[in-house]
């Protein structure tokens, strides 16, 4: 069984903090977000607990979350990070290739960056992404630094939602115009 410190349990804090996030925002009319299930097909179930002891992913996932806020499409994905220092490793290309696809057809791609050490969230816009990957590709740092990042895409707390993303995506909304 996981403990709360392995890794198949890491960001599920953040993770919880979203789902209730989009719990409100869809109660309160502004948004409809899902999570995407990861698909697994079970090797090894416990018989008498009936719990999946041992899986495989049946695929690479794509994204987190996906649905639409006020009639603009959006998928997101989350991520925490305990330091300054955000691997990129920790992104992977078939993501970054679906979130430009997908905003090829209309849509908002983005990430929800959890900085666990300084309890801050930042909404980190594909494209400022893009310049950190495009980095990385021609042989500079594979990661990028809290000190790189813009500092109005950090989300203000105390906005009535645990993790205010709306506000991320209004600033991105507007810097696209």
């Amino acid at each position: 069984m996981a403990t709360w410190n392995s890794r198949g349990l890491r960001g599920s804090t953040l993770e919880e903090f979203i789902n209730r996030t989009n719990e409100k925002y869809l109660e309160n009319g502004l948004a409809l977000i899902q999570k995407v299930p990861t698909p697994i097909t079970p090797i090894n179930i416990d018989k008498e607990s009936r719990h999946i002891t041992l899986a495989y992913f049946e695929q690479k996932s794509t994204v987190d979350y996906i649905g639409a806020v006020q009639g603009i499409p959006v998928c997101f994905d989350a991520k925490e990070c305990r330091t300054d220092t955000f691997p990129l490793q920790n992104i992977h290309e078939h993501q970054v290739k679906f979130m430009e696809d997908f905003e090829k057809q209309g849509g908002v791609s983005f990430f929800l960056i959890s900085f666990t050490a300084r309890d801050e969230f930042y909404y980190l816009r594909l494209k400022k992404l893009m310049e950190f990957w495009v980095r990385a590709k021609e042989g500079g740092r594979k990661s990028f630094r809290y000190e790189e990042l813009e500092p109005d895409f950090f989300l203000e707390k105390g906005r009535g939602v645990l993790v205010p993303y709306l506000d991320g995506l209004q600033k991105d909304l507007l810097a696209r115009d």
